[in-house]
């Protein structure tokens, strides 16, 4: 009797699901996430941070900051793009590591720039334009994150959080307008530009998709 013919391996985006409905993925994840802060914690203290660590620490978690956005308006694209449905699970976690990186970069700015006086901090924000695009993306993301558990979905309503949650868009924006400026002192726009052209894509990807849907119910 022949043997029964061998089954068809699984295609890529089915073996992937395991690993990312894994418990163990999100633990992944939140250690791979603190990471950069403990890099900079141990510099700190191994005066590994070079001339200038307060410098360092401030542009370090404001870089990290912009990073964990990218990373969250990249979940529903690179989803969609793979027909790995798993990973929308990763974006709550990515956009919360974001705001707390945005904290971080502020808290680092007031208390090793600033001593923590308020007075100074409020009239630096106010002189600087580049400091008070920074804030606001900061205060953007402040509801974003408080309302980003599921008794808030329920609260709001579904179609009201998705229209609070396009202030991730704004906050996006405001955070590389900040980055711009910070390197327009210095003359540096080349990590600038990489930063630009991956929010355009991922920006812009939503653009197309609003216009097909659009289109499509007319």
């Amino acid at each position: 009797m022949p043997s029964a013919a061998p089954a068809a391996a699984p295609p890529a985006a089915a073996r992937r699901r395991p690993l990312l409905l894994h418990p163990a993925a999100k633990v992944l994840l939140f250690v791979a996430a603190l990471l950069p802060l403990a890099w900079y914690v141990w510099g700190a203290v191994a005066n590994t941070l070079g001339a200038n660590p307060a410098e360092a620490l401030i542009r370090g978690m404001g870089d990290w900051t912009l990073r964990f956005l990218c990373l969250t308006l990249a979940v529903t694209p690179v989803r969609q793009w793979t027909n790995t449905p798993a990973l929308a699970r990763f974006r709550r976690m990515l956009g919360l590591f974001a705001f707390f990186y945005g904290c971080l970069h502020f808290l680092c700015y007031a208390w090793l720039d600033k001593d923590l006086l308020l007075a100074d901090i409020v009239t630096d924000i106010a002189k600087r334009p580049f400091i008070l695009v920074g804030t606001l993306s900061l205060l953007l993301m402040l509801p974003l994150a408080a309302t980003s558990f599921n008794r808030a979905i329920k609260a709001l309503g579904a179609p009201r959080w998705q229209r609070l949650h396009r202030l991730v868009y704004a906050t996006v924006l405001l955070a590389l307008l900040h980055f711009f400026w910070m390197r327009a002192g210095k003359n540096n726009f080349a990590e600038v530009g990489v930063y630009a052209a991956i929010v355009a894509v991922l920006l812009g990807w939503r653009v197309l998709n609003a216009v097909r849907a659009r289109r499509a119910r007319r």
